[in-house]
């Protein structure tokens, strides 16, 4: 099984370089498994604490319960992959089932944050994109899935996403094989990885 660790900052673009990358090999040779699916449960905090959650810091994930569900995965067990909800910051009691296949696909803003699983990584790509197009990304994105206003985001913005990714995402650039600038419109440099992922499964 191959193991592809897709992070980068927030806004980055890295769902489009999942998505297309999916999408240029067999479906049922992959699986994706979003880090946002392990966040912890938040559902014993009280509801007006749950706004103030740092999700950009690698407390907030279970990476126990991600490594371990990647180890069943690699032995050729099946698993019941979490899935989380940002309208009320918890996990809900929907699973979905993930088969063991050829290739698993993590993606995430803190995947390479993490010793034990980017020693789990075959393959670690940086989505790269300028930091005013990542936060023109997410104002779109948050105000439309997540109910929140731009000031909102922007506040947000400023106050923890900026200093958290300069703390926890952007020094991980160092561990990873393949850097991704332009995000999900560098055509070429996803071509080129789902190429060199097609070799190995059918080698």
């Amino acid at each position: 099984m191959l193991i592809i660790g897709i992070a980068g900052g927030t806004g980055s673009g890295k769902t489009t370089v999942v998505n297309r990358i999916v999408s240029m090999l067999p479906s049922d040779k992959v699986a994706v498994m979003p880090q946002d699916s392990y966040y912890k449960d938040s559902s014993h905090i009280p509801v007006e604490e749950r706004s103030k959650i740092n999700f950009d810091e690698p407390a907030a994930i279970e990476w126990s319960l991600l490594v371990e569900h990647l180890n069943a995965l690699k032995k050729g067990e099946s698993i019941e992959m979490p899935t989380y909800s940002y309208l009320t910051c918890t996990r809900q009691s929907q699973t979905i089932k993930i088969e063991p296949c050829d290739v698993v696909i993590v993606e995430g803003i803190l995947v390479l944050n993490d010793d034990t699983l980017r020693e789990m990584l075959d393959i670690k790509v940086f989505v790269d994109a300028d930091p005013d197009d990542r936060l023109i990304r997410v104002i779109s994105r948050d105000c439309v899935e997540r109910g929140r206003t731009p000031m909102m985001v922007i506040n947000r913005y400023q106050d923890v996403l900026k200093p958290m990714h300069n703390k926890y995402i952007e020094p991980t650039k160092q561990y990873a094989n393949v850097i991704i600038p332009q995000g999900g419109d560098n055509h070429i440099a996803i071509k080129l990885i789902a190429d060199y992922i097609k070799g190995q499964i059918q080698n």
